[in-house]
């Protein structure tokens, strides 16, 4: 079963003085490209988190946020008694026409006026955040493996269209051949020369060997057979299927510089179209 790199995962933490919520997001990428967002309160257990989500995501460009929001009724709150002071008297010496009751409104909401203390990050309370962030990554590679069977629909369905459209190259084998053949007497004709036939016909099949796609039509069945085979598999595995799918370009191309028939090349088309559908969607499997 395959995985698409684009998820989001997000789990949220009720405590008794503070809500804590996590997210992760993630997208495609070459390696693991993470950006997170901790606040500094948390901040000692960055390498940890890091640790924790290169082991269960692998890879993809991933922004992962902790957002915490505070109870204020739970939290030890300090007035600044000699700020407030300090904003009053310098209010007054602008204006004397307001009252004290009028100014301290104003000046409580002013920076540094209140402040909140914490205590130190406890290990249960640690324990409680990572078992979170587990559950948002869990949700964000569920969120994977279902983008990861939309794909595997899809790309099932190009694998398929290509190896249909090589059954279609069959019939215009032998027509291709008896076509050759044609043009080469007819060129003879014009030209009015006498040939040893014996000799015409050991050219021709020569020429005609160095057009035959045998083999090329049993590597490209096989490479896509492969591919199928890689995406029934237990594991997501990108890489791999890019790689495969280069091995079918290289087959369908040698079709298309040895077809040298108008109705194969078009043929050869469609199988190039169906392959970068694959290529594209390819590059987003984990």
């Amino acid at each position: 079963m395959i995985a698409s790199m684009t998820g989001y995962g997000k789990a949220v933490l009720e405590l008794p003085e503070k809500k804590v919520t996590i997210e992760i997001r993630s997208l495609n990428s070459k390696t693991l490209d993470l950006n997170t967002r901790i606040p500094s309160f948390y901040r000692e257990k960055e390498l940890e988190i890091r640790n924790l989500i290169s082991e269960k995501v692998q890879r993809g460009k991933v922004d992962f946020s902790m957002l915490v929001e505070l109870n204020p009724a739970a939290r030890n709150q300090n007035i600044n008694a000699e700020l407030i002071k300090s904003y009053m008297a310098e209010f007054k010496s602008i204006t004397s026409n307001v009252t004290d009751g009028e100014l301290l409104p104003v000046v409580m909401r002013l920076p540094d006026v209140i402040s909140y203390t914490q205590d130190d990050l406890g290990e249960d309370e640690w324990n409680q955040i990572r078992a979170t962030i587990i559950d948002a990554i869990d949700a964000l590679n569920q969120f994977r493996l279902d983008e990861g069977k939309v794909l595997e629909k899809y790309l099932t369905l190009n694998l398929n269209n290509i190896l249909e459209l090589l059954t279609q190259v069959v019939p215009f084998e032998k027509e291709r051949i008896e076509t050759i053949k044609e043009r080469f007497n007819k060129r003879l004709e014009e030209v009015k020369v006498d040939i040893d036939q014996n000799r015409f016909e050991q050219e021709l099949i020569f020429y005609v060997e160095k057009l035959d796609i045998t083999e090329e039509k049993v590597r490209l069945k096989n490479h896509c057979e492969y591919f199928l085979k890689e995406l029934a598999g237990t594991e997501s595995n990108g890489k791999k299927l890019g790689f495969i799918s280069q091995e079918i370009g290289r087959e369908i191309n040698t079709l298309g510089s040895k077809s040298n028939h108008s109705e194969m090349q078009k043929i050869v088309v469609q199988m190039k179209d169906e392959l970068e559908k694959i290529k594209e969607q390819s590059l987003n499997i984990l």
